[in-house]
């Protein structure tokens, strides 16, 4: 690879980098919270199988927060590890969207979260799987695929509740209306993810709204529900301000580690 000896375009590289770590800590702490949310299911889901699939996505999304964890650590410079990004921040220094630190509330919450969240990661990782950098390029293509799998479980899912009694029909509307308002900061695009779109680096997730709604309209459509049309929209996770049940969820994720620092596994 061929290093540039112009000042300015190596002060450019440098500012890519560093705002290409932000953007990919943002991705991850979509990816580990959602996780950590899911995790909470286990020995809690209706049933057995349930059970076993929730905690298999939520496995996936763990695997996807890693790679990107070690990535954001390697652009910023720091070199800093999985562990230390996960287990040494503040909820403060946390920066998922709102959205994926939801409570899980029933069933019929948790899916409607689950489908707005794996609509959104599948159209984004396609679209990040055709950058220019190869190493991004193939994480998007490997997370693209799998996330594609928990789409299609959200979608069973919707259509089960929304088809199915007058009840789990009434308790899918309701998480759908909870849920809509949290959607929007899915796709913001900040000041640092319009640099790294305007040099080229990566995807922009506005341009994916419209096809998100198509999609999950057609979704919620079939199961006979109403898409909801919020008035208002929350946003605030991707600067660090959070819900007052995210404190909570992160001291349990950090406790172990906390209670054995520099412990190893």
């Amino acid at each position: 690879m061929t290093v540039s000896t112009d000042p300015a375009a190596q002060i450019e590289a440098v500012r890519v980098d560093a705002h290409l770590a932000v953007h990919l800590l943002h991705l991850a702490d979509d990816a580990l919270v959602l996780g950590q949310r899911l995790c909470q299911w286990i020995t809690r889901a209706p049933t057995i199988e349930e059970d076993m699939a929730l905690s298999s996505i939520a496995l996936d999304l763990i695997g996807h927060a890693r790679i990107l964890l070690t990535l954001s650590g390697q652009f910023d410079g720091t070199g800093r590890t999985e562990d230390e990004f996960a287990f040494t921040r503040s909820g403060r220094e946390f920066t998922n969207t709102l959205l994926t630190e939801l409570p899980n509330g029933d069933f019929a919450v948790t899916v409607a979260r689950q489908l707005a969240y794996t609509h959104y990661a599948t159209l984004y990782y396609e679209a990040l799987a055709d950058c220019a950098d190869a190493q991004l390029a193939g994480f998007g293509e490997r997370a693209a695929r799998e996330v594609a799998f928990h789409r299609l479980h959200a979608d069973n899912w919707a259509l089960h509740l929304g088809l199915g009694t007058p009840e789990s029909s009434r308790r899918l509307q309701r998480g759908l209306d909870l849920v809509w308002p949290y959607a929007a900061e899915l796709f913001d695009e900040d000041i640092v993810l319009q640099h790294l779109v305007s040099a080229g680096t990566v995807p922009s997730p506005a341009p994916l709204r419209s096809v998100w709604e198509q999609e999950v309209g057609e979704v919620v459509t079939r199961a006979n529900l109403v898409v909801p049309a919020p008035d208002w929209q929350a946003r605030g996770g991707r600067a660090g301000m959070h819900t007052e049940e995210f404190g909570p969820l992160i001291a349990e994720m950090q406790s172990v580690y906390r209670e054995f620092p520099g412990g190893r596994w």
